[in-house]
């Protein structure tokens, strides 16, 4: 059976994380129920084989460019398998790749964005810690890792304002659990003035910093895995399958905009005493 690669974009609001866990919903899982559905996995099979991911993210985290790969039947589209897919989770493009092609450890990079809400903040001051954090560096202050080799090289890392918000982009051969988000929150205090941008220099060395003084991990909500990179494996964008994300995600983001204008409606109705 040939191996297929699969784009997949997800909402992580609903699950809690991508990777499968016992009684609680993963993105993980809603991929393999799927495709036991689709009678691709079979009722006592663990896994599709040759199964692997490009990385595993938290809950609420979202994902764009999340690839998973299988051995995987012909007719298995983008758009067969969002047939059976929850509407949070959506197939966009395919692949055929060799048989000894692993997602995990074939991706040359990822990369992720994180949007973060900082209408106050300075753009210049962040882009000033931003290029101290690019480069190869030990990241174990900027990670949940506490162990082991915590040294990685960010290749590209960019911030820009869009509106009220700063748009942070890394990209890197591999990342430490935590790492983008507790970056996103060292910029965060620099922009805002909260430390000197010479902060960055310390908590890029290991061992300098109080405790307290360690950055803290930014929400998960504002993280978007956008990028899995496989040099020579080309992926096909399925014309129904970016369709339903485009459907799915655009409602999603109309609902979310109605809301938010509701609950400011009710904030800003409340009389002060």
């Amino acid at each position: 059976m040939p191996r297929g690669a699969f784009r997949i974009a997800y909402d992580g609001r609903p699950f809690h994380g991508f990777q499968r866990q016992p009684s609680v919903p993963t993105v993980e899982g809603a991929l393999f129920d799927a495709l036991r559905d689709l009678g691709v996995l079979g009722d006592e099979a663990d896994k599709p084989p040759g199964y692997a991911a490009a990385g595993r993210t938290d809950a609420g985290v979202f994902g764009l460019g999340q690839t998973v790969a299988f051995d995987a039947p012909e007719w298995l589209t983008p758009r067969a398998y969002n047939g059976q897919l929850p509407a949070t989770v959506r197939a966009w493009a395919h692949a055929d790749a060799p048989t000894d092609f692993h997602a995990t450890h074939d991706a040359a990079s990822r990369a992720y964005e994180y949007h973060l809400y900082a209408p106050g903040a300075d753009l210049e001051l962040a882009r000033a810690a931003v290029d101290r954090l690019r480069g190869t560096h030990d990241f174990r202050d900027l990670s949940a890792v506490s162990s082991g080799n915590t040294t990685r090289r960010l290749r590209t890392a960019t911030v820009e304002r869009d509106g009220e918000f700063l748009v942070l982009g890394v990209r890197g051969d591999g990342f430490l659990h935590e790492l983008v988000r507790r970056l996103v929150s060292l910029v965060r205090s620099v922009a805002t003035g909260v430390v000197p941008v010479e902060r960055v220099d310390s908590v890029l060395t290991p061992g300098t910093l109080p405790d307290h003084e360690i950055p803290p991990a930014a929400p998960p909500g504002g993280l978007v895995f956008v990028d899995a990179a496989y040099p020579g494996l080309a992926f096909e964008p399925d014309r129904r399958g970016a369709e339903s994300v485009r459907e799915v995600f655009g409602e999603r983001a109309t609902r979310a905009t109605r809301r938010g204008r509701l609950c400011r409606r009710i904030a800003g109705g409340v009389g002060e005493d």
